[in-house]
């Protein structure tokens, strides 16, 4: 019992460092050590044998050294080469291009709410390839939202709508999948198919009724409708958010990972064997050719070929140092044993006990998530837990990691001060809080749906 208040104070402490805008890495290292040093006082050592250095003062740094050296070849390059591929995919203008490409249809729907249910689906394909909530979400302002306004919609339905757009974390390119990959023991794309893609049509289809009918029932019950606004101004706004924007062929350049990925792989063509990494690679020489061919300039494309550098090293900052710390606040919560004590409680509820753990974590992930307004950083820290929460029931680890993997970034769609949250409603002139009450409802709709096509599909 002294393991799980021990875990639930340290829990809090680290939920109210980050609600208070604290550098979550460096919280949750510092919470990490403090769960080892109190495990070293219970009798627990902070390392295994085989890594130990003999000596307890160096063996708690020396437990950081081995999660930096088991993430940082593996999963922590991988999130690299993705953000380097999405910063050249931006500065190239490919990204733009994509949005534009995907928007430009939209413009013939005259129906404002059937618009508003089919701009999230548009915008939750497009979150495939362009893995920033926040980065989608001010494309799609500045883009969309102009036309959603125009057609009668109010800016808080249009902006509900548009802050959704990434709740589901899809595909090869996101780092939560990747990780839960990683946990059930399989490749990314493989997880992505047999995974999440079953449940996720599930959730993308309840999600796009479920504006349909939340937003309409909003305005309608707050009398909100959308001012009416100059046409011609509202052209030119869409014309400056795609300045920049590549050719129109540059629209394919994010999505040839992704097809690579899956034509490669063990489902499709065995033969050829393609990583991750080697299919980013291939992707940036290849539109690095493209942009040369383009524009023929040979000194500016090898300059513009710089962002994938940058990008790598942004994101290394970020997530790949989250990901670092988060697990080793993990193995010391485990280490602590307040979170193994909960697991064995769920276990112990006989043919319950599966439902009881399913509903813990997702409730855990959720919890997370609202407090710190960070999918990653609460999935990061506690999906380590997941292999063991299933073994406990006697259930596979993937029935487990999709439904609370994806429920992270459900419940982020939840947050007012998630990123995404904050920039949408700055730009949509009203406050986070309004923002979050028209996307509450419709993401419980998603929670919901997610826990139960997952019962079903997997």
């Amino acid at each position: 019992m002294i393991g799980v208040l021990i875990t639930l104070v340290v829990i809090a402490i680290v939920a109210w460092c980050i609600f208070k805008n604290y550098y979550p890495p460096t919280v949750l290292l510092l919470a990490g050590l403090a769960f080892l040093v109190i495990a070293a006082i219970l009798g627990v050592d902070p390392v295994g044998s085989k890594t130990s250095t003999h000596f307890l003062g160096f063996d708690f740094a020396q437990a950081f050294t081995d999660k930096v050296k088991t993430r940082l070849p593996g999963l922590g390059l991988n999130i690299m080469w993705i953000a380097g591929f999405s910063y050249y995919m931006d500065r190239i203008g490919a990204s733009k291009a994509l949005v534009k490409l995907c928007v430009k249809p939209l413009s013939a729907i005259r129906s404002p709410y059937v618009l508003l249910a089919i701009t999230y689906v548009v915008g939750q394909f497009m979150a495939l390839f362009i893995n920033s909530a926040v980065g989608l979400g001010l494309l799609l302002m500045a883009s969309i939202f102009p036309l959603l306004v125009a057609l009668g919609v109010s800016r808080t339905s249009a902006a509900a709508v548009i802050a959704t757009t990434c709740c589901l974390d899809l595909g090869p390119s996101s780092s939560n999948a990747m990780r839960a990959a990683d946990l059930v023991g399989t490749d990314v794309v493989t997880y992505f198919v047999q995974g999440q893609i079953p449940v996720a049509l599930c959730v993308i289809a309840v999600v796009a009724i479920g504006h349909f009918f939340v937003q309409r029932w909003f305005d309608h019950r707050d009398n909100e409708t959308a001012a009416a606004s100059d046409g011609s101004k509202n052209d030119e706004n869409v014309a400056k958010a795609f300045e920049g924007a590549g050719p129109v062929w540059y629209a394919i350049l994010p999505m040839v990972p992704l097809v690579l990925l899956i034509v490669f792989s063990p489902m499709v063509y065995k033969p050829i064997k393609l990583s991750l990494q080697t299919a980013i690679i291939i992707s940036i020489l290849l539109a690095f050719a493209v942009d040369l061919l383009t524009h023929r300039e040979v000194k500016e494309g090898i300059a513009r070929t710089k962002a994938v550098f940058e990008g790598m090293g942004k994101v290394f900052t970020s997530t790949v140092a989250l990901i670092c710390c988060a697990e080793l606040f993990a193995t010391g919560m485990t280490k602590v044993g307040g979170v193994t004590t909960m697991i064995q409680a769920a276990a112990s509820m006989q043919s319950a006990g599966v439902w009881v753990m399913l509903l813990i974590m997702i409730a855990i992930m959720v919890i997370a998530t609202l407090v710190t307004g960070s999918g990653n950083a609460a999935f990061f820290a506690f999906s380590p837990l997941l292999p063991q929460a299933a073994a406990s029931v006697g259930m596979n680890t993937a029935v487990l990691a999709v439904p609370v993997q994806l429920s992270a970034g459900i419940a982020r769609s939840m947050c007012p001060i998630a990123g995404v949250a904050i920039a949408v409603s700055s730009l949509a002139g009203i406050t986070p809080f309004q923002l979050v009450r028209r996307t509450i409802p419709v993401m419980v709709l998603a929670l919901v749906t997610n826990i139960a096509a997952s019962a079903i599909f997997l």
